[in-house]
């Protein structure tokens, strides 16, 4: 595969080549971990580094990680193998190249938003696959995020981008009542397909 060259790879090489450690898993994913199934295919889609990568793969499950970085793909395998994790990392544009339809049981997305791939995303999970996905809504108490209001979901917009799978956990507080507590600026969807 030819090496991908654009403005958003230059800019991501640059953020992850600063990076000093790898990120905990998404609390989507580690808040909800047992929802996952014992064995399956599992994708890490724009993984940055891997934090929801290697949980899924201490989990038990053959996990996959696509990102346009390769320098985050390359710090990611490095991890991976540190830990004896068995990680597919691969550089890859993952807009121009969704997964294919029934290839995951699961696909975990975290601060990432590409409105554009949510069908693709709903046929790439097999019957009974889950999609884990939490990122920035919109609705912020600070400047944690995109500063582009493009790459932030409108008000339950993850429910309409999901509409068609079974959902099993949502969760946007908003601006609603003590801001300095819960969940804030970003919103999370489990979702089964059925």
């Amino acid at each position: 595969m030819a090496e991908i060259e654009s403005p958003d790879k230059l800019r991501w090489d640059a953020r992850y080549r600063d990076c000093k450690k790898v990120p905990e898993p998404a609390p989507v994913l580690a808040e909800f971990r047992h929802l996952l199934p014992a064995s399956g295919r599992a994708l890490d889609l724009a993984c940055g580094l891997g934090g929801n990568a290697l949980l899924l793969a201490a989990h038990g499950l053959e996990t996959h990680a696509w990102d346009i970085s390769p320098v985050a793909i390359g710090r990611l395998r490095q991890e991976a193998d540190s830990r004896g994790l068995d990680v597919t990392a691969e550089a890859r544009d993952v807009a121009a190249e969704p997964p294919g339809p029934a290839s995951f049981d699961v696909i975990v997305v975290s601060r990432f938003l590409e409105r554009e791939l949510a069908p693709s995303l709903v046929q790439a999970l097999r019957v009974g696959g889950l999609i884990y996905y939490q990122t920035f809504t919109a609705e912020r108490v600070d400047d944690t995020g995109p500063k582009n209001p493009a790459y932030r979901l409108g008000a339950g917009e993850l429910l309409s981008l999901f509409h068609s799978l079974r959902l099993l956990v949502y969760r946007e507080e908003g601006l609603a009542g003590e801001l300095s507590k819960g969940l804030r600026g970003e919103a999370m969807l489990i979702a089964q397909a059925c």
